[in-house]
Parts: structure tokens; sequence; C-alpha cells
């Protein structure tokens, strides 16, 4: 089972995965995570963008692609895997497409989740994590039990993320819907577009989103 997630920042993309990877076994494939990786393990291409990254410029379609290329080769991914935040661009769709048929694979399904903007902001600019375990609460929707105190470690220290605060999230739905928006008409060309609510709760988001696994 080949998975993309497609969704502005916020859409509760990274909480499905986690859902989708404990229930089907399947990894989740993060362009951040790849990267890292691919840097850690000193491969080729690792070796490539750690240069770039070193040189304070942004890593190449041509570099993201190959890691992306790379880690679909690994044996755990055999089985199926799912894609968040890949492709983010038009041009990196078509390098997935041109990828997957070398390789003899293609994409089951691309799933959309739909959210309004002013929820978007909303909930992205609520979220906060513990500084100790990275646990995540929001103001209003996901409150420890006990005010100040972690649920899973009980540490009392919490942190948010800098592009987090209203303004910065505003800029990245702008470039979200200038650079990966339009994938949602090229994959429903294509037939493999599947949407979901995804202002519902959280597990109802998760039933739409295998009842469509379901119809595959």
């Amino acid at each position: 089972m080949r998975l993309i997630l497609l969704g502005p920042p916020g859409a509760g993309k990274g909480t499905q995965a986690q859902r989708l990877v404990e229930k089907h076994g399947i990894p989740q494939l993060s362009t951040g995570d790849m990267l890292r990786r691919a840097v850690a393990e000193g491969t080729d291409v690792g070796k490539r963008a750690k240069a770039v990254m070193e040189a304070g410029d942004l890593v190449s379609d041509e570099i993201v692609n190959q890691i992306v290329s790379d880690r679909i080769d690994a044996p755990d991914c055999a089985d199926g895997f799912i894609l968040d935040g890949y492709p983010r661009t038009l041009f990196q769709a078509d390098a997935l497409e041109r990828m997957l048929s070398d390789k003899g694979l293609e994409l089951d399904a691309v799933i959309e989740l739909k959210v309004d903007d002013e929820v978007l902001v909303d909930r992205i600019a609520g979220r906060y994590t513990c500084a100790n375990c990275g646990a995540g609460y929001h103001d209003e929707n996901l409150k420890p039990a006990v005010e100040g105190v972690c649920d899973k470690c009980g540490a009392t220290e919490f942190k948010r993320r800098a592009d987090d605060r209203p303004e910065t999230v505003k800029a990245r739905l702008w470039a979200y819907y200038k650079d990966t928006a339009p994938l949602i008409g090229y994959y429903h060309a294509k037939g493999k577009l599947s949407g979901v609510d995804g202002m519902a709760e959280i597990d109802t988001v998760t039933g739409e989103i295998e009842a469509i696994l379901d119809r595959l």
C-alpha cells in the first residue's frame, strides 16, 4: 500500500500517518527525516546534501528525489509506505511518478485532508509540546490532565515552535497554496485522489481514511 497524505500544515497529516503506521505496519516517510538519515548514514547522496546544507543553501529537488528513491528501496518499504510532505511541487510529483514506474511500482491513493484556513491557524498557533518527552498538547483541544504537568512523563516545562506563530502559519499556508495545492488537480486527473474532512474528530478522520483504503 503506497500512499500520499496531502494537505496544508496543521491538517493532521502527521497524526493520521502515525495511526496508519501502527495499523498497517508500513513506514511513514518524511522528507526531513529521510534527509537527516541520509546525512547521518553518510550515503553518497547524504554527503551531497550535507555539503549543500553546510554552505547554507537549500537542498535541490534532484537530491531530495534521490533520497526518496533510496529510502523506498529499503526493506521496510517492501509492503508499502506513507509519503508525508513529499511531493511538494508538480516537478517533484512528476519525478515521483517516473521513479515509481522505474521500480515497477505505482501509488495506490492520494488522500487530501480538507480544512478551513482559520481553523488551521488556531490549531497550529495553539500547539505546544513537552520539553522533556515531546508529547503534544494544545491550548484548547488537548490540555494536560493536570495544568502545567505532562501526562506522559510528569515534566513541567513546555515549548512552542517559533514557526507556529499566527503570522508565520499564514505565510506557510500561502506557500502551500502556491506550490503544493496544484497537486490536488494533478492527482485528481490521474484518478488517485480522495478527500476527507480534516476538521472532523481525529477518530472520524481515521475512519474515513480506512474506508478509502478498504475500497482499494
